[in-house]
């Protein structure tokens, strides 16, 4: 496999990529940033040549990932349908941009979208991929071996990659909250917050590696197991109930995926 890889943009999320593709036999990586500073920094972190022309990148590679803010999709799409021919496959990484909206800028290019997340830079990334309409299995096949050096994959509608960002792409904000409340409510009760947030860290970490090795035991049951009636985890789980926890994370989720379909219109 020799393949050809260009990033239009370099920032965390394009890094984390970058840094994973790095060592693939028959792999080669560029990267392009229009600010000369930018582009020199990346260059040295990143250890590819990063230039300052995106089309120079375009033309240079087989697969182009659009990894630039979803405000800046439009201009740079703009920018490089020129060269964008029928043997280059288009990798969208932007927020809410949906795949029809590339193909109207871009015409009947080969489209794959995206939907990262920021644990991807320990490995440990989750991917939302869905393909637009002229991409191929085999496109999507290609994109997800890339992907899962670095996290998980799973293959998606195109309607259902808002709730995708809401749960993983946004997710590890939620997860990060939560950490940091459990912590903060365990130093309010006299625990040093450092290790209140270990405690919490390490348990949060933990328990997603439970649900990872549950087999088919359902999540009630790893509660259920926990939580023995009349103990202190069922009291805190019946007052978790009474707080409404559900309803507060369908309203998190729901409208973090309204704004994520906002963000590409």
């Amino acid at each position: 496999m020799n393949k050809k890889l260009g990033f239009i943009g370099c920032g965390k999320m394009a890094s984390a990529i970058i840094k994973g593709c790095s060592g693939i036999q028959g792999i080669s990586v560029k990267g392009s940033e229009i600010n000369p500073e930018f582009a020199q920094d990346a260059q040295k972190r990143l250890g590819i040549s990063v230039l300052t022309d995106n089309k120079a990148v375009v033309i240079e590679s087989d697969i182009i990932f659009i990894a630039t803010k979803p405000n800046q999709v439009t201009d740079v799409l703009e920018e490089i349908k020129t060269e964008l021919t029928s043997d280059k496959l288009l990798v969208s990484i932007a927020a809410g941009v949906s795949t029809q909206k590339i193909e109207n800028i871009v015409g009947k290019n080969r489209i794959v979208r995206i939907m990262p997340n920021t644990p991807a830079l320990l490995k440990e990334g989750m991917f939302g991929i869905c393909k637009g309409s002229y991409a191929s299995s085999d496109d999507v096949e290609f994109v997800i071996s890339l992907l899962s050096r670095i996290g998980k994959c799973i293959e998606v509608t195109e309607e259902q990659m808002d709730i995708v960002t809401a749960i993983s792409g946004s997710g590890p904000a939620f997860f990060y909250q939560v950490i940091e409340d459990m912590a903060r409510a365990g130093e309010k009760l006299g625990l040093d917050y450092e290790k209140s947030l270990l405690l919490a860290a390490q348990t949060a970490l933990g328990s997603a590696k439970m649900v990872f090795n549950r087999g088919e035991t359902p999540v009630q049951t790893l509660i259920d197991n926990v939580a023995t009636k009349g103990g202190c985890t069922f009291v805190g789980i019946e007052t978790m109930k009474e707080n409404n926890s559900s309803k507060l994370f369908d309203e998190v989720i729901s409208k973090t995926a309204i704004r994520a379909s906002e963000l590409g219109r």
